[in-house]
């Protein structure tokens, strides 16, 4: 069974159209690095899976149920992420925090709470994390609170939506391991956004390249290719290999990660 299937799926925010008349289907337990230029629909089409934006035309299906808030079964990791108000909380504080989903503040745990905290904890090797408080936590040790807290209920599809920013290369390299590990040994489904297909590289079953409206799935050799990316781009697109790295270039030049910020295509590594 699929986990994600997508028939005909149009999303609209306002007056903009963020993907177009897209049909694909991604099979339980696989593992899917989503990618694309910034605005491309990555976040948008996240928070359709969770109910939070209405297709506009078509249908959007999560574990064979049509997308709906409060859908059983999903972990979500916000691209968002502020801990500002938590930061004299200790690790386990914080996961009790969200254990019950929308009903966040601090619950008097009861054994099967601890055990679920427990459990997420050992899952992303953060178990001496805590008792610590978050204010004296590494931005990678928050990482591993918040993909633990992600895990909390047991989900089967687990979306997380850039978490990898502002991590450097080692703590990444990190992330991804752990995610693919997790994702093998509990069988889950995960859709992972990131900003560029390096770091995924040799971790994921398949890529989802947003772009355009347009969207296109399959393996990294059927999808990072020039034709592909030159539609979903909207430019003449080169991809070029070297050294065990992709990068993508438009023009004789690197497309920049800062095109994320002006809109165009311009130079850098594959990113989103």
């Amino acid at each position: 069974m699929s986990a994600i299937a997508l028939n005909r799926l149009t999303l609209t925010l306002g007056v903009r159209t963020i993907l177009r008349d897209v049909s694909l289907a991604i099979p339980s337990g696989e593992f899917v690095g989503v990618l694309g230029p910034n605005g491309a629909g990555k976040t948008t089409l996240f928070r359709a899976m969770l109910g939070l934006v209405k297709p506009s035309a078509g249908s959007l299906t999560i574990l064979g149920h049509p997308a709906a808030r409060g859908t059983a079964g999903i972990g979500y990791m916000p691209q968002t992420r502020s801990v500002s108000g938590v930061m004299r909380l200790s690790g386990t504080a914080f996961l009790a925090g969200a254990l019950h989903g929308e009903r966040w503040g601090l619950p008097l745990l009861d054994a099967a709470g601890q055990a679920d905290i427990s459990r997420v904890l050992d899952l992303v090797g953060a178990g001496s994390l805590a008792q610590r408080p978050m204010r004296a936590l590494s931005g990678g040790e928050r990482q591993l609170l918040l993909l633990a807290q992600a895990l909390l209920g047991r989900p089967r599809l687990l979306l997380l939506d850039e978490p990898l920013l502002n991590l450097d290369p080692r703590h990444q390299h990190g992330i991804v391991a752990l995610v693919r590990r997790l994702a093998g040994e509990l069988g889950i489904t995960v859709l992972f956004s990131a900003h560029e297909l390096n770091p995924l590289l040799g971790a994921i079953d398949r890529v989802l390249y947003l772009g355009g409206g347009q969207a296109a799935i399959g393996t990294v050799d059927e999808v990072i290719t020039g034709p592909v990316l030159s539609r979903l781009y909207g430019a003449d697109i080169e991809v070029v290999r070297a050294g065990g790295r992709i990068f993508v270039m438009s023009g004789g030049q690197e497309v920049e990660r800062a095109h994320a910020c002006s809109g165009g295509v311009h130079a850098g590594e594959v990113h989103a």
